[in-house]
């Protein structure tokens, strides 16, 4: 389950320190308060990593109740941001190299400027 994405619709990485002792409550009021997004959002993973980068969380609304996995590595780690304070929506291919190890977002990603500066 945890080492693939078929079947979300979204797959939200939760970046930060996040608290693994918490549960399924917990874990869905930072969804909901910290993120400002829909933790009862069918086909929706939401991904949580404490201090460790080898063990992460996952909660999932099924539609009749909630679905908390918890996965810790035998050996290597996540590479997992830490210093943004918002949810990043992620593709199933980043996804899989989340889960393979590999780092997902950008340290500082390119952006696009709306209202590009004049030349002077």
């Amino acid at each position: 389950m945890f080492n693939d994405a078929t079947g979300f619709n979204k797959i939200y990485i939760c970046t930060g320190v996040t608290d693994l002792r918490k549960g399924i409550d917990g874990l869905a009021a930072i969804v909901k308060y910290r993120f400002e997004l829909d933790p009862y959002d069918v086909n929706t993973i939401f991904l949580f990593c404490g201090r460790r980068n080898d063990r992460i969380k996952a909660l999932i609304w099924e539609g009749d109740g909630f679905a908390l996995v918890y996965k810790r590595l035998h050996s290597g780690a996540f590479d997992w941001p830490r210093s943004e304070q918002e949810a990043k929506l992620i593709t199933p291919e980043q996804y899989q190299l989340l889960m393979q190890g590999f780092k997902v977002v950008a340290r500082k990603p390119i952006t696009v400027i709306d209202n590009p500066p004049k030349a002077m």
